[in-house]
């Protein structure tokens, strides 16, 4: 472990696109002597200007420190740069920050244990100007120890929340993908509701207001749904899905007859009806979650 305060700890950044870059800034913000390698070396100028250290190669970078952050396009980028300076690797700490599945993600863990690599997967859950403030969220998830050993180095990366997660390496993918979800949804969601108030000439601004509401209220619902969802009991507190299906067919017919496309609406409906046919009726809108579970056919 190393016996440097952790504001001189030196740190490794891989990877210089834009949250890369980011990350990079972030280190030498809070004064770790950083050390980065770009396959495009330009892209490592500014940084440069600040302070960084550009290595010749990946195996110069990854040797330069103790902690390396790893950031790139794909799981196959990593190991393209990587498994050629498996050796170097061995007896530091590799912090994983691109993005991926769960099962890449522990794949790679596995590959990295037999390195005798001390591996975390993360997630970043933020746009990169947010990168070492209070408005990024970090992920992490895989080895206790380096993340013990590493926390302090890591906080630069944000302010508030910097969140471990387990020694499961897949977490952090896993809650990444989960998180992207109900970005998607809601954004679809909104999307449709546009263009459902654009047929009566109503600007998506001026619908903004309400609809940040709307996104409100329905995040008071994921506290009660998710209680109901951990103890499989789905009482009708609120409403019942047979309630939901009728407001359904209603959104449905009413985006057809608008001109506006109906895959959500009927995606929605589709799922509902499912539900019904499976004997939940009755009960609230969170035993869809059963219909979440199943596979696909």
């Amino acid at each position: 472990m190393s016996t440097l305060p952790p504001s001189e700890s030196p740190v490794t950044v891989i990877g210089l696109g834009l949250m890369g870059q980011a990350l990079a800034k972030a280190f030498l913000a809070n004064g770790h002597p950083t050390t980065v390698w770009n396959r495009s070396a330009g892209k490592a100028d500014e940084l440069v200007g600040q302070g960084a250290v550009l290595a010749e190669s990946v195996r110069a970078a990854v040797e330069a420190g103790p902690l390396v952050v790893v950031c790139v396009s794909d799981y196959d980028a990593v190991h393209g740069l990587l498994d050629p300076v498996g050796a170097s690797l061995a007896g530091r700490t590799l912090v994983n920050l691109t993005t991926a599945s769960s099962t890449q993600a522990r794949e790679t863990a596995q590959w990295a244990e037999k390195l005798g690599v001390a591996y975390l997967d993360g997630a970043i859950l933020a746009l990169p100007a947010a990168i070492g403030t209070s408005e990024a969220t970090m992920l992490y998830a895989g080895s206790q120890a380096a993340f013990g050993e590493h926390e302090a180095t890591l906080k630069a990366l944000s302010e508030d929340v910097t969140v471990y997660l387990g020694e499961d390496h897949g977490l952090s993918a896993l809650y990444d993908m989960a998180v992207l979800t109900i970005m998607w949804g809601v954004l679809n969601s909104f999307l449709h509701a546009a263009a459902l108030l654009g047929t009566a000439n109503v600007s998506a601004g001026a619908f903004a207001g309400m609809a940040t509401t709307a996104i409100n209220v329905t995040a008071d619902y994921v506290t009660a749904y998710s209680e109901q969802i951990d103890a499989g009991e789905f009482p009708a507190t609120d409403a019942t899905v047979n309630v939901h299906l009728g407001g359904m067919r209603h959104l449905l017919e009413e985006s057809e007859v608008l001109g506006v496309n109906i895959d959500l609406p009927k995606f929605f409906l589709q799922v509902a009806n499912r539900a019904v046919v499976d004997g939940d009726a009755e009960n609230s809108y969170a035993a869809l979650i059963k219909q979440f579970r199943k596979r696909s056919a």
